[in-house]
């Protein structure tokens, strides 16, 4: 264990400029999240009330809906505007829902390492289990996509001390799960980065709280359009977190639709993938000097 994380304090007035392809200023990614829940433990719920019930069809039923149906029509809207989400994938999925796994296929989806089931946090284990668990995360979704996946994800957005640094052991190239920057940048663990994600821009908690539809338009124009006034002279990413069981939902579903068509209307976004962002970083990390801008 630690008591500091593990990469330095970097103010981003004082890094290197970056410059994504094409002259995008907003590097763009939809992190999709793709799930499996036990029907015998409590998971993230829309009413607490049955959350600790076996079964518990009210949250169980709520969460189910978006591997039955709302990620079909998920699917559909990403497809209309052109958009290769980053899947963050649970291991148990590909057995559970093959149909899902051949549709993100046919699409060239960037896969990520997810966990086994967000019924499970990614914690409390020890160093052998761990290093056994996350070969067993990574080989299973390698098997059932044809390649291994280059970044990582809790679920819930969890870790032990040592996570990072098995992750690197198994070839993986960056994580998802620290959630505190606009830009990628590297850790303290040798081969390692982190990449933006976002609990905020965030169909679960915004949605969550309470907020319509045009609102969560309105927030998505409103992220794009800051960061891209940040984004000079040095790019920005913006990731939008999606739930299929969340913005799945019929009565939410032309919201969606018409934040990603505002995002895939700007010129200066770069609509990619968490993967080409990493890799894009890391090539121009290894190419400039490292001096404040």
């Amino acid at each position: 264990m630690t008591n500091t994380p593990p990469f330095p304090y970097s103010p981003i007035t004082e890094r290197p400029s970056i410059e994504w392809p094409g002259g995008a200023t907003v590097a763009v990614y939809v992190g999709l999240n793709v799930e499996h829940f036990l029907v015998d433990r409590p998971s993230t719920s829309i009413w607490p009330g049955t959350a600790d019930l076996v079964p518990d069809p009210l949250n169980y039923g709520w969460r189910d809906y978006g591997a039955r149906v709302g990620i079909w029509r998920t699917i559909e809207s990403l497809d209309r505007h052109g958009i290769r989400p980053s899947v963050l994938l649970n291991s148990m999925v590909p057995a559970e829902y093959p149909q899902i796994i051949r549709a993100g296929l046919e699409r060239d989806w960037a896969w990520l390492a997810h966990g086994r089931t967000n019924s499970a946090l990614h914690a409390d284990l020890p160093p052998d289990e761990e290093r056994r668990v996350l070969a067993d995360i990574v080989d299973t979704i390698a098997d059932a996509v044809g390649r291994r996946p280059r970044g990582w994800m809790g679920p819930g957005l969890t870790e032990t001390a040592r996570t990072p640094h098995l992750l690197a052991e198994l070839g993986l190239e960056y994580v998802l799960d620290w959630t505190n920057d606009d830009q990628p940048y590297e850790f303290a663990v040798p081969g390692m980065l982190s990449v933006p994600y976002s609990v905020e821009l965030n169909d679960l908690l915004l949605f969550g709280k309470g907020t319509p539809g045009p609102e969560f338009v309105r927030i998505v124009r409103d992220q794009f359009d800051q960061l891209r006034n940040d984004a000079h002279p040095s790019g920005r990413v913006l990731a939008l977190a999606l739930h299929p069981f969340v913005i799945g939902q019929p009565f939410r579903a032309r919201y969606l639709d018409e934040a990603l068509a505002y995002l895939a209307a700007q010129p200066e976004a770069w609509l990619t993938t968490s993967d080409e962002i990493a890799a894009h970083y890391r090539r121009a990390i290894s190419s400039t000097p490292h001096q404040p801008r």
